[in-house]
């Protein structure tokens, strides 16, 4: 099988995703609503939250989502060039000291 060349334009990525819970909160509101304002304030290329049905951390706690419930997971998911990610990684380490972070290669592909 020989190796196909991507059609489309491309470029190399880094992907952070975070795992947080509704509930968690820094000094002054929402973790999620802050790092999503940084990451926008920084002019990312793009952020996206999920809320999970069910997830599991460290702890073993299982956490579930239910209506009105603010122990329900959430994943975050940040996407743009590499250097631009550890900047923001390096700018915002008080805010993100007790998240949960998984850092991927990935290649974004413009159709």
């Amino acid at each position: 099988m020989t190796d196909q060349v991507c059609p489309f334009p491309n470029y190399p990525a880094k992907r952070v995703t975070m795992l947080l819970k509704v509930r968690d909160h820094d000094h002054h509101g929402s973790l999620l609503v802050h790092i999503m304002q940084r990451a926008r304030k920084a002019k990312l290329a793009g952020a996206t939250a999920f809320e999970a049905l069910e997830g599991f951390g460290a702890s073993g706690h299982i956490h579930r989502t239910r209506s009105m419930t603010d122990d329900a997971p959430v994943v975050l998911i940040i996407v743009d060039r590499p250097e631009r990610i550890d900047a923001f990684l390096e700018q915002e380490a008080d805010l993100l000291k007790k998240t949960f972070i998984t850092l991927s290669d990935v290649t974004v592909i413009e159709l």
